[in-house]
């Protein structure tokens, strides 16, 4: 006689959120709004013509087999800034990893502003993030993305584990970035080489594609000096490099180059709550 062993699938978090937005009466209006399972989008007034938008992970962070997906769309002429009401967590994941996926559309002489707050990846997590964006030919982006290897004011290090991340960024349908970074296995180990993060746990990139790019080298080159990054420009495509001892330091550096990418403005209010 054969006994039967029930098994109980975990419960995992999904959720998909939507937005995009159109130009209406000289300001950006929302045209499109869908939200789904733990993912939730919060829109706070502005006193200008843009639109910022909060999206939330209500299950307060991910572990494997747990999936993420955003999708924003700024209509012509329109302004879109995006962040995130907290740093998203990575948990320690027993089977399976965590997927976020974002999918970005930027009209003609419209802009978004991608500036998630960090990512902190806990030891054994294990996350696959993509980034895809297709931009008009005039259309601006800005893309944030700051990784936090474990919480040292905690004594927390990510030891093992697996990131990966990819971009995919394209101008008309040209590409223009593509990257991608993968941590596997022996994470530690690895970011302590040199080539590597030199065992800096805190790194971060930044990328913006728009006409300013070359007069925002200027600009943002001061500020890297006696810190470890560095910027660099191709045509209308700039990107700056950072890596840091730990989560406060990286901002310090982090926040000033963003402000100069948004041409004074500072960054949204909810990374300073």
């Amino acid at each position: 006689m054969t006994t039967a062993v029930a098994t109980t699938r975990p419960q995992r978090a999904e959720g998909r959120g939507h937005l995009a937005a159109k130009m209406l009466d000289g300001r950006t209006r929302l045209a499109e709004f869908f939200q789904e399972g733990a993912a939730k989008i919060r829109l706070p007034d502005t006193f200008d013509n843009s639109m910022e938008a909060v999206i939330i992970n209500t299950a307060g962070g991910l572990t494997g087999g747990d999936r993420m997906n955003w999708s924003i769309t700024a209509a012509p002429g329109t302004r879109i800034d995006v962040t995130t009401q907290a740093c998203e967590k990575i948990y320690k994941a027993s089977v399976g990893t965590a997927e976020i996926s974002t999918v970005i559309k930027v009209g003609a002489g419209a802009r978004v502003d991608w500036l998630p707050q960090e990512t902190i990846l806990f030891d054994r997590a294990s996350l696959a993030r993509r980034l895809d964006v297709d931009l008009d030919e005039t259309g601006e982006f800005l893309a944030v993305e700051a990784v936090l290897l474990g919480r040292k004011a905690m004594g927390e290090a990510m030891v093992k584990g697996l990131f990966r991340d990819r971009w995919r960024i394209r101008r008309a349908g040209r590409l223009i970035h593509a990257e991608d970074l993968r941590f596997e296995g022996e994470v530690a180990k690895l970011t302590a080489r040199g080539a590597v993060l030199g065992a800096k746990v805190a790194f971060a990139t930044v990328l913006y594609a728009g006409p300013s790019a070359e007069a925002y080298l200027a600009k943002i080159r001061p500020l890297l000096e006696g810190h470890i990054g560095g910027a660099s420009h191709w045509k209308d495509k700039l990107v700056v490099r950072l890596a840091a001892a730990d989560g406060f330091a990286l901002r310090k550096i982090l926040i000033p180059v963003i402000s100069v990418l948004r041409n004074g403005a500072p960054v949204p209010k909810v990374w300073n709550l």
